[in-house]
C-alpha cells in the first residue's frame, strides 16, 4: 500500500467575514505553486485509487488541484478524520478501511507530519513540512514501520532520504 500524505497548499491568512477558519481558501500563488508541484510529481505518484481530503476549503481545493494536475480519474472524497488536530488514531482507521488501495490523504499541519512520523515509527517527522508538501510512504504490513518513498516540498529537490 502506498500513502501520499499531502499538506494543503498556501491558504489566505484572512478568515472570510462571518465564517470560521475552515472557510479560508487557497491564495492565487498557492494554487499556481500547487499545480506546478503536483504536475512535476506525476510520474512518482502513480496507481492512486482514491483521494481523501479534510473538509476544510483549503484542503478540498488542494485535493482538486492535485487530481487535475495528476490527471487522476479516481474519486475525491471528504473525510472528517483528516480535520486538523485530530489524533493520529483517527487516520489509522482510514488506512485499515482502505488497505487494498493506494491513497492520497490531504490534510493539515500538525496532523500530516504527525501521521507520517507515527507510520514510520518515529518520535517526530525529521523536518518541517511546508504547505503543498507530499510525503510518500509504502506500508508493507500493518505491524511494520512505513518506508519513505520520497518527500517533496514545493520549490525543493525531491528527497528519497530525509535530512533535517
Amino acid at each position: 500500500m502506498k500513502v501520499y500524505l499531502v499538506r494543503h497548499a498556501q491558504a489566505d491568512s484572512d478568515v472570510p467575514e462571518g465564517l470560521d477558519d475552515g472557510a479560508r481558501p487557497l491564495t492565487g500563488k498557492g494554487r499556481h505553486a500547487a499545480e506546478k508541484h503536483f504536475r512535476a510529481l506525476h510520474k512518482r505518484m502513480h496507481g492512486v485509487d482514491l483521494v481523501l481530503t479534510s473538509p476544510l476549503v483549503r484542503a478540498v481545493q488542494t485535493a482538486q488541484i492535485l487530481a487535475l494536475a495528476q490527471e487522476l480519474d479516481v474519486p475525491v472524497r471528504v473525510h472528517r478524520a483528516l480535520l486538523p488536530d485530530l489524533p493520529v488514531g483517527s487516520q489509522e482507521r482510514l488506512l485499515k478501511e482502505h488497505r487494498d488501495d493506494d491513497l492520497v490523504l490531504v490534510g493539515h499541519n500538525p496532523s500530516i507530519p504527525a501521521m507520517a512520523a507515527h507510520l514510520m515509527a518515529l518520535a517526530q517527522f525529521p523536518r518541517s513540512v511546508p504547505t503543498g508538501s507530499v510525503i510518500a510512504l509504502e506500508l508493507d504490513a500493518p505491524d511494520e514501520p512505513a518506508r519513505l518513498l520520497f518527500f517533496a516540498a514545493p520549490g525543493e529537490e525531491v528527497q528519497e532520504e530525509l535530512k533535517p
